[in-house]
């Protein structure tokens, strides 16, 4: 059970392993049962999570005894046998819970995974093993249509194609249609021999920004496939927060050395892990959520 997943709601985690013997996914019981109290306090929920436990037992309740007991990373880092719940759990769970944070960490819980984003996002956990891309094209413009094509494929009718139209965020306008074939072409030419140039060409391609949908997911994971292939590292996303991500990423128009410090001070030589990898995916996929 080595494929971790850490999914968020309202900007907390709900850590998970899959089981691939079974073909499922379980979910930690006390970061659940703290998104269902909106208590923060570590103790206070495994506390609470004691509680409730005891008084289902006590009702003969079958939640219980489906109980599996897994090792989670803990708060302070240390991993830990914890409850967990597979999918099925969760939503009888949540329904001993009777507030309206229930009803939505349902409709959450529920479809996420049917969303184009749950969908992509099982697609992008798997490309860790896909062996798609080539020592030679890592940091080219095609590695980049690969990795694109390969997470929306099936989702967008325009995975992996370069787009035709211009676009803008936020008042931000990326490359304009007419110049962004000449564009990617000197991106593609831009050295990726140290740290600070692999960073350079990062931005650069953010700025371009080829495709009209997925331009942040495909291109952090190009990141770190130039990152693990030049200087045998990649990004530790768990270590960057969101906010000052977006906000470096803003700024990286005109000043990078914000972006430059953010990931710098979280690299990480664990290029072959797969954990990390997961953990990368989810922070991607966090930092696309309501921006």
């Amino acid at each position: 059970m080595s494929k971790i997943s850490i999914r968020f709601f309202n900007d907390r985690e709900v850590r998970a392993v899959w089981d691939e013997e079974n073909n499922k996914w379980w979910f930690s019981v006390v970061d659940i049962v703290g998104i269902l109290n909106e208590e923060n306090d570590y103790t206070k929920v495994r506390n609470y999570w004691k509680y409730l436990k005891t008084k289902l037992k006590n009702e003969n309740n079958e939640l219980v005894s489906v109980t599996n007991q897994l090792k989670l990373t803990a708060p302070d880092g240390k991993r830990r046998l914890t409850d967990t719940l597979d999918s099925e759990g969760v939503i009888a769970l949540a329904k001993h819970f009777p507030n309206n944070r229930a009803m939505k960490f349902l409709d959450w819980f529920t479809y996420s995974d049917n969303s184009i984003d749950g969908q992509s996002k099982k697609k992008a956990y798997s490309f860790f093993e896909s062996n798609l891309i080539g020592t030679e094209d890592v940091g080219t413009t095609k590695s980049l249509q690969q990795i694109h094509a390969y997470i929306f494929g099936g989702l967008y009718d325009f995975a992996g194609q370069i787009r035709q139209k211009n676009i803008s965020k936020g008042g931000f306008q990326f490359a304009v249609t007419h110049f962004l074939g000449g564009t990617l072409r000197q991106i593609e030419e831009m050295p990726e021999n140290t740290f600070e140039e692999i960073v350079d060409k990062y931005v650069e391609m953010n700025i371009a920004h080829p495709f009209m949908e997925g331009n942040g997911r495909s291109t952090r994971i190009w990141l770190d496939l130039i990152l693990k292939k030049r200087l045998k590292k990649c990004v530790d996303w768990s270590k960057i927060n969101k906010n000052d991500y977006l906000s470096a990423m803003v700024k990286s128009a005109t000043n990078s050395t914000e972006l430059k410090s953010l990931l710098k001070n979280a690299l990480t030589n664990e290029i072959n892990s797969r954990e990390m990898y997961m953990k990368g995916i989810d922070y991607s996929y966090y930092y696309e959520e309501n921006n």
